[in-house]
């Protein structure tokens, strides 16, 4: 788990630029995506992320930080308990 080394908390930070660029940190699962959709959770729970012509463009498996692109128009977030089983995109990137 990516923890915050001041708390020992959960770490997770989104920064979205012109709702064109998302740079995601504290991703641990990305449970399925296409052009307009991108499922995903992080350490503070579920995330939908929501557009058009959205794309990964970066995933670390180390650090758990994520870049998207694309026509950003949502990001919706789920259940905080909620962080799912691991899928088979989320285990080639750990």
């Amino acid at each position: 788990m990516i923890t915050d080394d001041k708390k020992g908390s959960a770490v997770h930070n989104v920064i979205m630029e012109n709702r064109k660029s998302l740079t995601i940190s504290g991703v641990t699962d990305v449970d399925c995506f296409n052009e307009r959709c991108i499922n995903l959770y992080t350490q503070l729970g579920e995330l939908v992320i929501k557009g058009r012509d959205l794309h990964i463009n970066e995933v670390s498996v180390d650090t758990g930080d994520m870049t998207v692109e694309g026509d950003i128009w949502a990001l919706i977030y789920g259940d905080k308990d909620k962080h799912g089983a691991v899928s088979l995109i989320g285990k080639l990137f750990r």
